[in-house]
C-alpha cells in the first residue's frame, strides 16, 4: 500500500494533489463551505501519513485477512463461460465478511478515525451494504456509529437496516428530497459540518470533496492488487483481457480498475443503471447522459433536469440510485479509457437469474448489472474476462421475488 500510494504520485492514479483527476485535470476537487476546508486538509494530512505508515498498513492487512476473509477467491465461471463463449472469471467479492467490497474501505477508513482520535462516526449508505460495513467496523473498534439511509431504501434495505442496529448503529431515516442515496449523503455532509471537530465521516462511495475519492479508491484498491496476480496464475495470460464493475459512486470499479489505468491492453468496462431505459427519462445513467457539474464537493458529471438542476435518479438498485458519480469514473469515461455501458433494471435482474441457474451464485442487484453487460459485447473466446461480483443478493431477494412473480 505504501508502494501504491509512491506510484500514485508518479501517475497510477490520475491526480494531482488538489485532487483533480485526469491530464485536463476536469473533474474533482474541494468544492466546499470555507469551514470544511480547514478538516479536509486535516484529513487529507493523517490519510497521507497514515498510508505510508508501515504498522498502520501492516494492521489494515492484517484486518483484511484474518477478519475480512482476503483475497477474495477470482472464480472461474465455467457454465457462464460457455454460455458466452469466453472465460469468464468472478471476483469474489460477494464472499467478504459482512458480503461485499465496502468492507475493505471501511476497515482503512475506521482505522484512519481511531488513529485521529475521533470516538463518533457517521455514515451514508444506499443498499445498506456500506452502512452495514460501517456499523460493522464500529462495533469492531468501540465507535460510536450513526448511519444516514433515504426512506425508500430503508423500506427496500429493510434487512440490511435491521443488521445495522443489531450491530449497534442508529440509523437516521432521510425523508427529504427523492429519500434515496442522494440525500443519504447531503444528510452525512451536513451533518458532519455541524460536528466536523468530534465527528469522522467513513464515507462509502468516490464521491465527495478531496481527499475522499482518493481515500476510498486506495483502500479498494485491493481488489486489483489481487487480480494482478491471480490472473496469471488462474488462466495463460498476464491480464485480463476486460475488467467488468457496475458504477453508481464508482467504489468496486475503481478498486478493480486501479491496477490496470496504465494497461491499455485491458479493457475497462463501468456498466450503470440505465432503469427503465434511457429514453424514459427514469434512470440514473450518469456518465451517459450526464452534465458537468459541481455535486457533493467535486467538480464531475451528474444527469439534470431541463432547468439544469441535478435531476433525482431512478433504480431499481438503492446502491446505483445515486445521480452523479465519483471524478475518478467521470475522468476515465470522459477521456474513453473506460467503456460505458448501461443495463435496465429488467437486463440486471434477467442476468440475476441468469448466474444463480448457471453457477448457484446470487449476486447483489448492482453486481448483476455489471453482469448485464456480457450480453451487450462480441468477446473473442480466447478472452479472460473480469466481472467484479461486488455483493451477495441476500438483501435483495424481495426485489427477486417481485421480479419472479411479474414473469
Amino acid at each position: 500500500m505504501t508502494e501504491d500510494y509512491n506510484q500514485r504520485k508518479h501517475g497510477v492514479l490520475p491526480v494531482d494533489d488538489k485532487g483533480y483527476y485526469g491530464s485536463d485535470h476536469r473533474f474533482g476537487g474541494a468544492y466546499v463551505p470555507e469551514e470544511l476546508k480547514k478538516n479536509l486538509d486535516e484529513l487529507a494530512e493523517a490519510y497521507y501519513a497514515a498510508i505510508a505508515d508501515p504498522a498502520f498498513i501492516g494492521e489494515y492487512r492484517s484486518l483484511l485477512r484474518n477478519y475480512v476473509g482476503r483475497p477474495s477467491p477470482l472464480y472461474h465461471a465455467a457454465r457462464l463461460s460457455e454460455l458466452y463463449g469466453c472465460d469468464i472469471y468472478l471476483k469474489r467479492e460477494d464472499l467478504n465478511h459482512t458480503g461485499a467490497h465496502k468492507i475493505n474501505n471501511a476497515l482503512g477508513l475506521a482505522l484512519l478515525a481511531v488513529r485521529m482520535g475521533k470516538k463518533r462516526v457517521i455514515a451514508e449508505t444506499g443498499a445498506g451494504q456500506h452502512g452495514v460495513a460501517a456499523a460493522t467496523v464500529c462495533a469492531l473498534m468501540g465507535l460510536e456509529c450513526t448511519i444516514y439511509m433515504g426512506a425508500v431504501d430503508v423500506a427496500r434495505q429493510k434487512p440490511n437496516v435491521e443488521r445495522m442496529k443489531m450491530l449497534g448503529a442508529n440509523v437516521v431515516s432521510v425523508e427529504q428530497g427523492g429519500a434515496t442515496l442522494q440525500d443519504a449523503v447531503d444528510a452525512a455532509l451536513a451533518e458532519w459540518t455541524r460536528h466536523r471537530e468530534d465527528t469522522f465521516y467513513l464515507i462509502g462511495s468516490a464521491v465527495g470533496p478531496h481527499p475522499f475519492p482518493e481515500m476510498v479508491t486506495t483502500f479498494q484498491s485491493v481488489i486489483s492488487e489481487e487480480l494482478k496476480s491471480q490472473v496469471p496464475f488462474l488462466t495463460p495470460k498476464t491480464s485480463p483481457d476486460y475488467v467488468i464493475a457496475c458504477v453508481g459512486g464508482g467504489s468496486n470499479a475503481s478498486g478493480a480498475f486501479y491496477h490496470f489505468l496504465d494497461d491499455k491492453e485491458v479493457t475497462l468496462v463501468g456498466v450503470e443503471a440505465a432503469g427503465h431505459g434511457i429514453a424514459s427519462g427514469e434512470h440514473a445513467a450518469t456518465m451517459t447522459t450526464g452534465e458537468e457539474t459541481v455535486l457533493h464537493g467535486s467538480r464531475t458529471l451528474s444527469i439534470k433536469d431541463e432547468e439544469g438542476n441535478v435531476k433525482p435518479p431512478y433504480s431499481v438498485s438503492a446502491g446505483l440510485d445515486y445521480p452523479g458519480v465519483g471524478p475518478l469514473m467521470a475522468s476515465l469515461a470522459s477521456s474513453g479509457r473506460m467503456r460505458v455501458l448501461a443495463a435496465t433494471d429488467d437486463q440486471a435482474l434477467e442476468a440475476a437469474f441468469m448466474l444463480a441457474r448457471t453457477e448457484g451464485i446470487i449476486p447483489a442487484v448492482e453486481s448483476a448489472h455489471a453482469l448485464a453487460a456480457l450480453a451487450m459485447i462480441d468477446f473473442k473466446p480466447d478472452d479472460v474476462v473480469v466481472v467484479n461480483l461486488s455483493g451477495r443478493g441476500d438483501k435483495d431477494m424481495l426485489t427477486f421475488m417481485n421480479y419472479a412473480a411479474r414473469k
